[in-house]
């Protein structure tokens, strides 16, 4: 019988165990689901952040490692813990960015981002994972710092950045970290820190290159001083165009955690009036000294015109979209859509379709009869490219027959490029080729595999 009781009180703690086990694993699953943290879809007034009067032993413990730093020290993690910071954008270079100042113990983080985990994210985002795939990045991202460092404070704003929002928002913070990828973005965080007395930490990366500034800060000059025109849209690339190497804002997400970090613990940050260059292919850091704060800027002179936030999608000529921009160049008799140049296809109609895409986009993908130039090629006017062009326009005017324009339909990754080729083409057209009829076909090959062949690769 005392056998029989023993076993059965064996078996029932073994049971226990296992129920505590699966409530643990059922608890870090609910973490992981995004339960962590209320996602905030508008701004809301903050409390003032708390000072610390002394660091407990958990916090010792937790940041014994950096407190052993002279330039650091209690007083500089005390002011870590006081201070709040708003990071504007949760993808390459926010990802390291607000998980270096949460393991430092930032004592506040504000992570905005309106966009949503993609597949295509991950190999830069690294906050996000493969289970995150649809979840608002601010949330994935809030999760993962917290999950990282329980002890603070941190706001997920599941949010477009907009002349409504970002002067309240950057009033409740101390310091505002630019990671966005677009112009008008960064004009738009630009003002409303000088128009609320922020500095203001900017970072971008682009393919292997990778760039750093501290805007507003001591004196120093903000981003118009420098910028007081955006670039034409045509001329901007970001990495959904471009490409990046994913450990390149990773690089440039750790060094705009380090000035963050030096500004927040009373340290000086070195880039207020420096712009930090990286070109990771040599892997080498440079930097040069910008220009100082110009009397006659727009926004932070001596009389500036800009004294409340407007319409930056306007006024930099495109939309503040991390996602591939889409121009408007030509005229609609100008350009076809995907279902046309399928019907064009299927009713067999000689033409030459033009692949203006760099070589290395072909090797990714292609329709396997177009003929290849790039667009950079054709801006050159290459002739090796040129005459090739001619072989292949005289060859389809024989096929056709008789004296006609032969059609030339351009296509590019997302129908940008193709415009662009549809300018320099028909200059050529008469002159340095034979006349031809020359369109764009509209979304390029994306919108071929949207809406036509759902097996053609999307990149």
């Amino acid at each position: 019988m005392a056998e029989e009781v023993g076993s059965l009180r064996a078996q029932l703690e073994e049971r226990e165990k296992e129920i505590a086990a699966l409530k643990y694993k059922l608890a870090q699953l609910e973490k992981d689901d995004g339960s962590v943290l209320e996602l905030c879809d508008k701004v809301t007034p903050l409390t003032p952040l708390k000072a610390k009067a002394a660091l407990s032993n958990e916090d010792i413990m937790r940041y014994s490692r950096q407190l052993l730093l002279p330039e650091l020290g209690v007083q500089g993690q005390l002011n870590l813990s006081k201070t709040s910071v708003l990071v504007v954008g949760c993808g390459g270079l926010g990802c390291p960015l607000a998980q270096y100042l949460s393991a430092a113990g930032i004592g506040r983080l504000g992570l905005l981002d309106y966009d949503e985990v993609e597949l295509s994210n991950l190999h830069r985002q690294v906050l996000h994972g493969e289970k995150n795939q649809g979840q608002a990045k601010a949330l994935s991202a809030a999760n993962a710092v917290k999950r990282l460092n329980s002890t603070i404070e941190c706001i997920p704003y599941h949010l477009q950045l907009s002349p409504e929002n970002a002067l309240l928002l950057a009033q409740q913070y101390d310091i505002v970290a630019d990671c966005s990828d677009n112009a008008p973005t960064r004009y738009l965080v630009n003002d409303a820190c000088v128009l609320s007395g922020k500095p203001l930490v900017s970072a971008s990366a682009l393919r292997m290159e990778g760039q750093l500034t501290v805007y507003n800060y001591r004196g120093g000059p903000c981003h118009r001083c420098l910028f007081p025109v955006p670039p034409p849209p045509e001329t901007v690339t970001n990495c959904s165009d471009g490409g990046v190497l994913g450990v390149v804002p990773g690089i440039m997400g750790c060094v705009q955690a380090l000035e963050v970090l030096k500004i927040a613990s009373g340290q000086i940050s070195s880039y207020g009036q420096q712009l930090l260059m990286f070109d990771a292919q040599d892997a080498r850091f440079r930097s040069i000294k910008l220009r100082p704060k110009q009397a006659g800027c727009a926004v932070c002179g001596e009389n500036p015109s800009v004294t409340q936030l407007s319409d930056y999608e306007a006024f930099c000529g495109a939309a503040a979209t991390d996602k591939c921009r889409k121009l408007s160049l030509l005229s609609r008799d100008q350009r076809i859509t995907v279902q046309d140049y399928k019907s064009i296809l299927d009713n067999a109609e000689p033409h030459l379709l033009l692949d203006v895409r760099p070589r290395v986009e072909v090797d990714i993908c292609s329709l396997p009869f177009s003929l290849n130039i790039p667009l950079s090629n054709l801006e050159a006017r290459k002739c090796e490219h040129i005459r090739l062009l001619q072989e292949r326009i005289s060859h389809l005017k024989r096929q056709m027959g008789g004296d006609c324009r032969p059609p030339v339909y351009v296509v590019c990754k997302l129908g940008n490029d193709s415009q662009k080729a549809v300018q320099v083409v028909e200059k050529m057209s008469g002159t340095e080729v034979d006349s031809i009829t020359v369109k764009d076909i509209c979304g390029g090959l994306m919108a071929w595999a949207q809406k036509i062949d759902p097996a053609f690769p999307k990149y």
